[in-house]
């Protein structure tokens, strides 16, 4: 596909509107670096916000809470107030069991937030469970951070407190992912070359070590179904992990300067990459092959260079949960949400020095974390799905390309079904 010319087509386009911000409090001596907000995450639930501002310190937040203070003071900063509010209702006895606030003092800077929660059907992989220090019920809601030495840290959500303190990784932990399918397996990227497997369920145990990355490792996710996880990293190259062999499956190959982000559709059958070379690949992760490119610059750069552009370098990527929208944030102070079928954005949204995206639980909102430690919220675009996207994804989900290909339908279904069409 063809890059998409800010310039000649954003008076075509629509722009997001701006719905809320939360920012983060400075003083005068407040140094600059360290300030950043490179993560921010919305609880499976929709219960929970978090994000880290700068400075060891990550907040939790109330999400319905958020939406309260954004309709009442519009896009004004709430943070400070809502604290004052929160903290008040707590205080009594009929709020207790309402979701509060909490402050969290990491100890180190924060790089990486995920949200886990627990199913009591799936079991830990441990042997001698009655052993285990840590029972997670069904009501269970972990937050992760991955902090600059190194170590992750698990919190209970609803109380505040430290559970774990998890400490094998030797450099910057990037990125951390829960499996969606409420085992409490985490998987954590880091600047030492490894992606490391570790066991919630059983205390926090590390169960393997994935090596495969020559240099840093940014990020990394997980399939809907958590058999599958991608991993990005200081390379040209997409890692498919197979997640109950704990094998590599494949390389995916096409990005011409580092990949830095990457998520699954909701169905699974697409994977969403975003790359310093300013584009944003859609791929088929099943047979490796790239279906979708959304370009950032305009002519796009060349391979050999690649890495010139830094104007325009794609630091997120994150897909909606209707499966049809994909919104990128850039070094060009423009976010832009991407249909998966059409060549240019369906809307942009301006923001200075944008580190991280990512969509909420229910799709409304796209919330953006920034160099200085705050978060700004956009509505993402509405549009309600055909009948055969729908019943696309349902069929996607349990069913893989090489699956797909061998029904016996019409050529034409079986291209839609494969995002060809």
């Amino acid at each position: 596909m063809a890059s998409f010319p800010l310039s000649v087509n954003e008076k075509l386009i629509a722009r997001s509107r701006a719905v809320g911000e939360l920012l983060a409090p400075t003083s005068p001596f407040d140094k600059k670096c360290g300030r950043e907000n490179w993560t921010v995450a919305f609880a499976p639930d929709g219960s929970y916000f978090a994000w880290s501002q700068g400075h060891r310190i990550v907040k939790l937040v109330p999400w319905s809470q958020c939406l309260t203070n954004f309709l009442l003071h519009g896009t004004k900063n709430v943070a400070n107030s809502a604290s004052t509010r929160l903290s008040r209702q707590n205080s009594e006895g009929s709020q207790r069991n309402k979701p509060c606030e909490h402050i969290i003092d990491c100890g180190d800077i924060v790089w990486s937030l995920a949200f886990g929660s627990s199913v009591p059907e799936k079991q830990s992989r441990c042997v001698n469970i009655e052993w285990h220090r840590f029972k997670f019920g069904q009501d269970q809601l972990l937050l992760a951070t991955g902090l600059n030495n190194g170590r992750i840290k698990i919190w209970d959500v609803y109380t505040g407190k430290l559970l774990l303190n998890l400490m094998d990784h030797t450099e910057v932990v990037r990125d951390l992912t829960f499996a969606p399918d409420g085992s409490l397996i985490l998987v954590s990227a880091s600047r030492d070359k490894t992606l490391r497997v570790w066991d919630l369920k059983d205390d926090g145990n590390m169960m393997k070590v994935l090596k495969g990355h020559q240099n840093w490792v940014y990020g990394c996710a997980f399939s809907p179904d958590s058999s599958i996880l991608c991993s990005v990293g200081a390379s040209k190259a997409v890692f498919l992990w197979d997640m109950d062999k704990y094998s590599m499956i494949r390389k995916l190959e096409g990005h011409h300067n580092d990949v830095v982000a990457c998520e699954f559709s909701p169905d699974g059958a697409l994977l969403a990459t975003a790359s310093y070379d300013t584009r944003v690949y859609v791929w088929d992760p099943y047979v490796g092959v790239i279906l979708m490119e959304f370009g950032h610059l305009f002519p796009p750069p060349t391979p050999i260079f690649a890495g010139g552009a830094n104007d325009r370098w794609v630091r997120s990527v994150s897909f909606s949960h209707d499966g049809l929208h994909i919104a990128s944030l850039a070094d060009d102070k423009m976010i832009r949400f991407w249909r998966i079928d059409e060549e240019y954005p369906v809307q942009v949204a301006p923001l200075n020095n944008g580190l991280c995206c990512t969509f909420s639980t229910d799709g409304s909102f796209l919330a953006a974390g920034t160099q200085d430690g705050s978060v700004y919220f956009w509505a993402t675009p509405r549009q309600v799905s055909s009948l055969q996207h729908l019943c696309r994804m349902a069929i996607r989900r349990v069913m893989p390309t090489s699956q797909v290909k061998n029904l016996p339908i019409p050529s034409k279904v079986v291209e839609f079904l494969c995002y060809q069409i």
